[in-house]
């Protein structure tokens, strides 16, 4: 059995790259490294997407949709080269789905070597972000791991730097999963999306000023009023600046954005063309959000995984050069759609659609309902469950 020794240079270095990745020592971080079962080699992986096909299928004013394997691109690309990566990787779900989402176990392991080639390729002021929603788990009213699991496994281990979480929740999504909301009501919808926004450096170029929303009516109020400068009970010293108008509102990270897209022209495309309508989109106005808050015109922004090509036609309506990869060539037949001659703008100007959400028990006095004491564990009545789907697809 032999054993590696390292130079004092190698050792000064696995140092670095411990401290890099949060960890107090190298020997703290190669534990780490074997606790999590790194063993696979994220090298291998990346030469033998070198040598696969891949070929550009369509050109515009600023992009390129290319199909083939999103490693295969990355690998032959300089680096630094890109200012934005914008993309809905897909998600891990328990159940495979024609789209092809990796095992939740193996998530991380399929992820590694995008991970090497995105930090690889980004530029020191640009920004990744993922879209990514959550899984549960076989059988079980239970959430996986897995989307916490990739952001900790990017941050500590290839370096990324979390600017902050946001969590995109759909109006239009109805009830889900039916098993634990409407059958045996143990939990409620799930209604909300991850999306981590991380960088390669802790100050990657962003101005929320390109994102602001239209005041609220309440302050409006105060604006007009006047606000009393205070030092608040939450501690908060309210300054008298606070009552002074500007272009508009700071928005929160929760993006209400409804994905109401199935009659739109790229849908009435793919329904006349036989062509399959990807089953992921994400809505126009999530990577509008990203792009322009995050990105200047001429600048690079790339979606490794396209699918309908969402984030390349917004790019083209911004003024930004993209790139999409696919690797579905039927997906990609779809998504050319976007970029037809007299195709519509996707982006809509000037909408201020507001969508309410309403505080915790707003109905009321419910405790006349009484709880699932076995915590779902058996089926309630049969008639009882298909009542209570049906109410709850007309209250969605």
């Amino acid at each position: 059995m032999s054993t590696l020794k390292l130079s004092d240079k190698q050792i000064e270095g696995l140092e670095r790259i411990a401290q890099i990745h949060g960890y107090a020592s190298a020997d703290a971080y190669l534990l780490a490294l074997a606790e999590k079962g790194i063993a696979f080699d994220v090298s291998h992986i990346l030469a033998e997407a070198r040598e696969k096909p891949i070929h550009r299928r369509r050109e515009t004013a600023l992009g390129e949709i290319w199909e083939g394997d999103a490693l295969t691109w990355m690998t032959a690309q300089p680096d630094s080269s890109l200012d934005l990566i914008m993309t809905s990787p897909p998600f891990g779900l328990i159940r495979k789905k024609s789209y092809g989402n990796e095992a939740a176990d193996d998530y991380c392991n399929w992820l590694r070597p995008f991970a090497e080639e995105f930090r690889r390729l980004m530029k020191d002021s640009a920004s990744l972000v993922i879209d990514i929603g959550g899984a549960w788990e076989k059988g079980k009213p239970v959430r996986s791991l897995y989307h916490y699991d990739l952001l900790v496994m990017l941050v500590r281990e290839y370096g990324f730097h979390l600017c902050l979480e946001h969590y995109w929740f759909n109006p239009a999504k109805l009830p889900s999963p039916v098993e634990w909301c409407n059958i045996r009501r143990v939990r409620v919808k799930d209604a909300v999306n991850c999306v981590w926004w991380l960088s390669k450096t802790p100050w990657p170029k962003c101005s929320n000023m390109r994102v602001l929303q239209p005041y609220s009516d309440r302050m409006k109020n105060l604006h007009i009023n006047g606000y009393q400068a205070m030092l608040r009970p939450s501690g908060h010293d309210i300054s008298d600046k606070f009552s002074v108008a500007h272009k508009g509102a700071i928005p929160p990270n929760l993006l209400a954005i409804p994905n109401t897209e199935s009659n739109s022209a790229y849908s009435q495309f793919c329904r006349e063309n036989d062509h399959p309508i990807h089953p992921a989109r994400f809505p126009a106005k999530l990577p509008e959000y990203f792009i322009r808050m995050l990105t200047d015109k001429g600048d690079k922004a790339y979606d490794p995984f396209s699918g309908s090509f969402t984030t390349g036609r917004v790019s083209e309506e911004l003024g930004r050069k993209w790139v999409g990869t696919e690797m579905r060539e039927d997906y990609i037949l779809g998504g050319l759609a976007r970029f037809q001659p007299d195709a519509p703008n996707i982006l809509t100007t000037g909408t201020n659609a507001r969508y309410s959400i309403y505080p915790p028990c707003a109905m009321g006095d419910t405790d006349d309902v009484p709880l699932v004491d076995d915590g779902g564990l058996k089926r309630r009545d049969t008639n009882a469950n298909k009542a209570m789907e049906q109410e709850a697809t007309y209250e969605s």
